[in-house]
């Protein structure tokens, strides 16, 4: 058994490369092999995303606080919120973030395939993004 005390692993700031706005990223987990899984809690300010990406496996969020959008590809911008699981597909391009007004936060769970979880893409622009539910 392993513990990973709180305040052990220190927090980042969402690359931005990969996100819009200020997120904070704090590692939770990663499994040593055989197993696969990778786990980290997202927060996400304000009119923060991030950018288009996929997952080798798929992805599970898990909304701990606040309200956020996310949008898989050819599908409408949905509202999520505290309590909320999200399954994004292996493959499937997509995005998440906060609202334009408000903050989330989410537990992101995905696999490592090869040692890689994430495939990212080009960002969100603000058309895309302003597009969000009731808003376009």
């Amino acid at each position: 058994m392993e513990l990973k005390c709180v305040g052990t692993q220190p927090s980042q700031k969402g690359s931005p490369d990969t996100f819009t706005g200020n997120v904070r990223i704090d590692p939770l987990h990663t499994a040593p092999a055989p197993a696969r899984v990778v786990c980290a809690c997202v927060t996400f300010d304000p009119g923060a995303r991030s950018a288009w990406h996929t997952h080798l496996l798929g992805q599970t969020l898990v909304v701990t606080a606040g309200m956020g959008w996310t949008q898989v590809e050819g599908g409408p911008i949905v509202e999520i919120r505290a309590g909320d699981v999200v399954w994004c597909p292996p493959n499937r391009r997509h995005w998440h973030g906060g609202t334009a007004t408000t903050g989330m936060t989410h537990i992101a769970i995905q696999e490592a395939l090869d040692g890689k979880t994430v495939n990212w893409m080009e960002h969100v622009t603000d058309a895309q993004y302003l597009a969000g539910p009731g808003l376009g």
